[in-house]
């Protein structure tokens, strides 16, 4: 094993334990992140000079982990997904419609490679379209390595819900121009938007967590895009936009989850 990752796998893992040592379920998602396969994943990302050495975590869901990634003296995002704790029915959802992959009902490993590679992909097109996503930069099995979002002294910068911008609706309009390409441009779907996955960088929206989102003309397409549509009215509304829904699908050009500029 690569010395390095060696290392920074028992720094994540300490830094993992330290912050929930009241939590046993939350104690063994070290030895699920880092497993013999994700090991030998990042060793290889190692020695393919993406990485020097792992320094922290960024954040913690359901599905994976994203922790700090070091190449010399630029920050990178790696994000790890568990093969433990992922949710195979839910992604097997999303990629069942999309011609783009092929679904492994039977290999979760398989599922989760698929998975890794629909969200560079969707992260690949959102880029060249002009979307603000983080760059990808490569994935190799289970993990995907990004571009960081945050400052020079490798602060992350913090999402919607837990850094609200300071002008509500000025933050929102941006955000609804972001989608507007995200939509018209790339042809894509988020398919989960909310202030939890919309990262404030110095008052300017970066959207993230990509892998789940569809193609327009997907069948689920429409119910993902009325589901983004209410998550954000929602959302900004707790934070106090008075932007309405009517007038988020007018920016949009969606009239009852089809967009309009599409729907031929």
């Amino acid at each position: 094993m690569n010395q390095k990752i060696a290392k920074a796998d028992e720094k994540v893992q300490k830094i993992i334990s330290e912050k929930r040592k009241k939590d046993a379920d939350d104690r063994k998602v070290g030895s699920e992140i880092f497993d013999n396969k994700t090991l030998e994943t990042l060793y290889k990302l190692s020695n393919k000079n993406y990485i020097d050495v792992l320094n922290g975590e960024i954040s913690t869901g359901k599905e994976a982990n994203v922790l700090k990634g070091i190449k010399g003296n630029k920050y990178f995002a790696v994000k790890i997904y568990r093969i433990a704790t992922s949710d195979f029915k839910k992604m097997n959802f999303y990629v069942d419609g999309d011609r783009r992959f092929k679904s492994r009902h039977g290999n979760k490993r398989q599922l989760i490679n698929s998975w890794v590679s629909k969200e560079y992909k969707n992260l690949e097109r959102l880029y060249k379209a002009g979307v603000k996503v983080p760059k990808p930069i490569t994935y190799l099995n289970n993990v995907l390595i990004l571009e960081f979002i945050g400052d020079k002294e490798g602060n992350p910068a913090k999402t919607v819900k837990y850094n609200p911008p300071k002008d509500i609706d000025n933050f929102f309009l941006k955000v609804l121009n972001e989608m507007d390409k995200f939509l018209n441009n790339a042809k894509l779907v988020h398919g989960d938007l909310s202030a939890y996955n919309i990262m404030n960088l110095n008052e300017e929206p970066v959207i993230i967590d990509v892998s789940q989102s569809v193609i327009y003309n997907n069948p689920i397409s429409k119910e993902l895009l009325e589901r983004d549509i209410n998550n954000l009215t929602n959302d900004f509304k707790k934070l106090g936009s008075k932007i309405t829904k009517e007038e988020i699908e007018e920016k949009l050009g969606v009239k009852d989850g089809i967009i309009l500029s599409l729907k031929n």
